[in-house]
């Protein structure tokens, strides 16, 4: 006979794990075996994550941040040993994650490496999840820039906000965590792809989740006895606390979960429905990248054929290339910004026509313009798609 647990003591054990307590903890308030939790955590998390790719399919985020958290698994990666351990099981693993800064939700994770096989799997993963183009902000880690344009195209508003520590005396190389060099822009923000809205580049919203996986997952905790000990069950904590969050977590400044936000579900899951829903969740495929309908920007746009996207019209005063004259401060009801010029008169005006005849001929200057005192506007300029054919030097 198999020995299983009553549905009352799993629930105990799950709000245990779901609220960042280590799996001996666990084990002594439950008085559940660590060895028992362990395989109900795993059971738990991988029925989370066919969850997850059943619901969360055809998103319409427009904001999507992505980042890397540090973790490790059984050892630290300095004391590994490439000929007796798996190098890929074992020592730092970084998770992965994308977030849809609008709902909270977690659109995709992948637990791996610090390389470009991590950054391809969760790029290619918000790809599949998602059904309308986003702006995609990162930090200046270089490894996103090229997953982004092969799975988004190179017309996607993709930024880098980059954060600039001061380095630690003594030990070049390094950066002090906290520390800013006085006089130096601390956040630098830059234009990868397309035309990013650069008020929208941030990433708050995929740091406070890092900061909540640390608090609500013990095995992510620095400093600790709670890091885990098998991958397998790693990433499985792993999904059953961004399930857990998305499903069945209020944040403080919602008044719903990142789940009915986004459109997946429509009311807020209980601990035990998705316990229920995760032992019960059969196996699927996972979802695959359908074409991306690209939202209208805002402002004076004229929609491209064949879905290709928008032409916008973007003005020159912004961008330095030609930023013309200046618009007059608004002013209340229809009174002109600047008063209209006096009256001349006829001895003025008969002064002012005698000109040099050997001057140039050019446009009279005794010539008034009445409408001089109108405010001049910035005329918009039209960007080229496909940028200037090149000069012939020999051309004459």
């Amino acid at each position: 006979m198999v020995n299983v647990l009553p549905a009352e003591r799993r629930l105990e054990v799950l709000a245990a794990l779901v609220n960042g307590t280590s799996i001996r903890a666990a084990s002594r308030m439950t008085g559940v075996h660590q060895d028992t939790i362990g395989r109900f955590g795993q059971l738990v998390g991988e029925g989370c994550a066919r969850l997850h790719d059943r619901l969360v399919r055809g998103l319409a985020c427009p904001l999507v941040d992505l980042d890397e958290q540090h973790s490790w698994c059984r050892k630290r990666q300095n004391k590994v040993d490439a000929a007796k351990d798996d190098a890929a099981a074992v020592g730092e693993q970084w998770t992965w994650a994308a977030i849809c800064r609008t709902s909270k939700l977690i659109i995709a994770w992948h637990v791996g490496k610090r390389d470009q096989e991590s950054a391809d799997a969760l790029v290619e993963d918000v790809r599949a999840r998602l059904g309308v183009m986003p702006q995609i902000t990162t930090d200046g880690l270089g490894l996103y820039a090229q997953p982004i344009a092969a799975n988004f195209g190179p017309a996607v508003p993709y930024a880098q906000m980059i954060k600039t520590f001061s380095a630690r005396p003594g030990k070049p190389g390094t950066s002090e965590k906290f520390a800013v060099e006085r006089g130096v822009d601390f956040i630098q923000k830059r234009t990868v792809y397309g035309a990013p809205d650069h008020e929208e580049t941030t990433t708050y919203a995929i740091e406070r989740s890092n900061l909540t996986a640390r608090q609500w997952n013990a095995r992510l905790r620095r400093r600790t006895l709670a890091f885990s000990k098998k991958l397998s069950r790693h990433c499985a904590a792993v999904a059953l606390h961004y399930v857990y969050t998305n499903l069945c977590h209020i944040p403080r400044n919602m008044r719903v979960t990142p789940a009915m936000a986004a459109g997946v579900t429509d009311h807020v899951w209980t601990l035990e429905e998705l316990m229920v829903a995760a032992l019960d969740e059969p196996a699927g495929e996972k979802p695959e990248p359908q074409a991306l309908a690209i939202p209208r920007p805002e402002g004076a746009a004229r929609e491209l054929p064949a879905g290709r996207g928008w032409l916008r019209v973007v003005d020159g005063g912004s961008t330095g290339a030609n930023p013309g004259p200046q618009p007059p401060p608004k002013t209340r009801g229809l009174a002109p910004a600047t008063p209209p010029p006096a009256p001349v008169s006829a001895a003025a005006s008969a002064t002012r026509a005698t000109v040099d005849p050997a001057a140039p001929a050019t446009e009279p200057s005794h010539q008034l313009d009445l409408f001089s005192w109108r405010p001049k506007l910035r005329m918009p300029i039209q960007l080229s798609l496909f940028g200037d054919p090149p000069v012939d030097p020999t051309a004459v």
